[in-house]
């Protein structure tokens, strides 16, 4: 049965009276939109209505709007003249609210978090410096702005980011009185937010990176790897060592990185499935080059590998490790704890350089212990190739059919040669002990 039709203002009262017909539909049309009204059942079910011809159809048809109660009549009408602007533009109502809805879901399901989240999965894990770009992540990006669609993201968003970053590092860094202004924190984590970006840009047509050229908050010269640790330093670190009770494993840790040259995971994941007699193997798999690096153990680094730890189980395990079964250390995983340990360090440092009348240390980051090493055995005159083989790096381009055994006579003399030049460093004879500055630059 058709419905009756009724032309009147509606009001939100008048809207409320509406009885219900005693069959069929009650039709009751607005005088201030076009085509807007109420449709009333037999049941007593109020439906806002727009009836119009839509694009793509032959003749005038009715469509909901939305029940009364759930929106309301001022709501209602401002819909409908929504609807009518789009219709006199070509546009079909339904076909824009589908698509606006879809963005929605679209922007819901790629918030920051959810990028990284796919970014670290896809890319991230398995990588040797893996943890240290979750870390970032977590620390510094997800609670700042995790939950903000990418596509609302703005240049600003970022540049607010960092500088909150590097605000919050130089704070922490002057509570213990240490001298990091947090620029380079927020360079790092600009990096790895940069790449996280670029990686979605290739997945989605709609999405560009907010991050531009000229947001990095240090120059490329300031950037660039070059500290070394003078020998006063190297005494400072390794007295402050001394005296660090916990970790256990961390004193010989950070030792190994001057000794081995090696960087930050590659020490911190030893495991003694890579020792063979008198050789360290860290398998490419977690190595820079993708290459198996060997390591002479001279007497120097056979001290820190230690002994098994006494709540070990198994016949392998991690040299460094924090992890205990039953109260004891049992090296089931890997040291991972680097900033807390390196604070406590730096403090210690500090307090030892306060107390001898000194300036505090330039700030210094755990990677320029191998950039240490290697200028230490310049010092020492070993062969520049065996220096750099011992730093695992490529010589010469034939890396890729070099036997892993050559070389190894002349990189033990070459580690022998660093563990007694640090020796001398740390035990100077008592009327020349003299600062003296490394200046060579190495990577």
């Amino acid at each position: 049965m058709p419905a009756k039709k009724h032309r009147k203002e509606l009001t939100t009262t008048m809207v409320a009276r509406l009885k219900a017909p005693a069959a069929g539909r009650l039709w009751f049309a607005d005088s201030v939109v076009p085509g807007f009204g109420v449709r009333v059942t037999e049941k007593g079910a109020k439906t806002f209505v727009l009836r119009t011809r839509y694009p793509g159809e032959a003749s005038a048809s009715r469509r909901e709007i939305g029940k009364v109660g759930e929106i309301d009549l001022a709501d209602a009408r401002d819909k409908a003249r929504a609807w009518l602007k789009l219709i006199g533009e070509g546009k079909d109502p339904a076909r824009v609210e589908e698509e606006q809805r879809k963005a929605q879901l679209r922007k819901g399901a790629t918030t920051v978090n959810a990028v990284l989240d796919a970014f670290e999965k896809d890319h991230v894990e398995g990588l040797r410096s893996g943890d240290q770009v979750k870390a970032a992540f977590t620390s510094h990006v997800r609670p700042r702005i995790g939950d903000r669609s990418i596509y609302d993201l703005k240049r600003s968003d970022i540049t607010t980011m960092l500088n909150e970053i590097a605000a919050e590092i130089a704070a922490e860094s002057r509570k213990a009185k240490g001298k990091r202004d947090g620029k380079v924190m927020a360079d790092r984590v600009l990096a790895h937010v940069r790449k996280a970006f670029n990686w979605q840009m290739v997945q989605d047509d709609e999405f560009k990176s907010p991050i531009v050229r000229g947001m990095a908050k240090t120059k490329p010269k300031e950037r660039a790897r070059k500290r070394i640790l003078a020998d006063d330093e190297i005494r400072d670190v390794w007295k402050a060592l001394e005296q660090i009770e916990q970790p256990a494993c961390y004193p010989r840790y950070v030792k190994s990185l001057l000794l081995c040259m090696t960087r930050r995971n590659e020490s911190a994941r030893m495991h003694t499935s890579e020792l063979e007699g008198h050789l360290w193997t860290i398998p490419g798999s977690r190595y820079k080059n993708k290459l198996d690096h060997v390591i002479p153990i001279t007497p120097a680094i056979l001290e820190l590998i230690g002994e098994k730890p006494a709540g070990c189980k198994s016949n392998s395990w991690y040299v460094f490790s924090t992890t205990t079964s039953g109260g004891q250390l049992d090296g089931a995983k890997a040291f991972s704890g680097f900033s807390k340990a390196k604070k406590e360090l730096d403090a210690i440092v500090s307090k030892i350089r306060k107390e001898a009348g000194r300036a505090p240390m330039k700030q210094w980051q755990l990677h320029d212990l191998r950039r240490t090493g290697r200028s230490l055995m310049s010092r020492a005159k070993v062969d520049a190739d065996h220096a750099e083989r011992c730093m695992g790096h490529v010589i010469g381009g034939v890396r890729e059919t070099y036997d892993r055994y050559e070389y190894l006579d002349e990189m033990r003399k070459a580690f022998e040669a660093l563990a007694s030049t640090l020796d001398m460093i740390l035990n100077p004879p008592v009327d020349n002990v003299v600062p003296m500055r490394a200046v060579a630059e190495v990577a």
